[in-house]
């Protein structure tokens, strides 16, 4: 990846196509498949990589942002924000539809999946996330106006020569959430300070 902002996602490619999207400008539309999801083994056993991930190539540390706008109504409902390294790690991070409200979680995957949730202080219907893996860490943020970024998560990260990152979206219980993806940037690490909410 050049040093250059990726102004939209046409370079994107499908892990998992949903059965009905498209893509004009910087803004996809998708509608999500049935019983779609990411998880590997944690609490509940079984492995799923059926979710719908449209993403680009990172070609190393990077920094990511994307807005997200979506109406979650049925349990586990989710979209976001992803990175992936290969089928057993991996993070996404977005709202998720549970305990009978719109939250904001993420689960990272190194083998095994964790699941890290709470509520979310803004409209869960219209959100932003960034994403920055640098030198070995991946950093989450989340905001609801484009200007304040609260931390949301920090861990360790295996370093990779690339990565790929993009919009994720997923409904493990149903199909049909219609989800807006838009205002997505790629870029090199912003390498602000960690508790630097601009």
């Amino acid at each position: 990846m050049s040093t250059d902002v990726v102004p939209s996602l046409q370079q994107g490619r499908w892990l998992n196509e949903p059965p009905s999207w498209s893509l004009a400008g910087d803004r996809l539309e998708v509608v999500t498949g049935e019983a779609t999801d990411f998880w590997r083994k944690t609490h509940y056993g079984f492995t799923r990589h059926s979710g719908h991930f449209f993403h680009l190539d990172s070609g190393g540390d990077f920094t990511a942002e994307l807005r997200v706008q979506a109406r979650f109504e049925t349990l586990y409902d989710q979209a976001g924000l992803m990175v992936r390294f290969d089928d057993e790690t991996w993070l996404k991070a977005g709202i998720e539809y549970n305990d009978d409200a719109p939250m904001l979680g993420s689960v990272l995957t190194v083998g095994q999946s964790d699941w890290a949730t709470g509520p979310f202080p803004g409209n869960p219907g219209d959100f932003r996330l960034r994403l920055t893996v640098a030198d070995g860490v991946i950093r989450l943020q989340y905001s609801t106006d484009g200007l304040v970024w609260p931390l949301v998560r920090l861990a360790p990260f295996p370093k990779a020569a690339s990565y790929q990152v993009g919009p994720m979206c997923c409904t493990p219980e149903r199909s049909g959430l219609a989800v807006s993806f838009s205002d997505f940037r790629l870029s090199q690490p912003n390498g602000k300070a960690l508790h630097d909410l601009s």
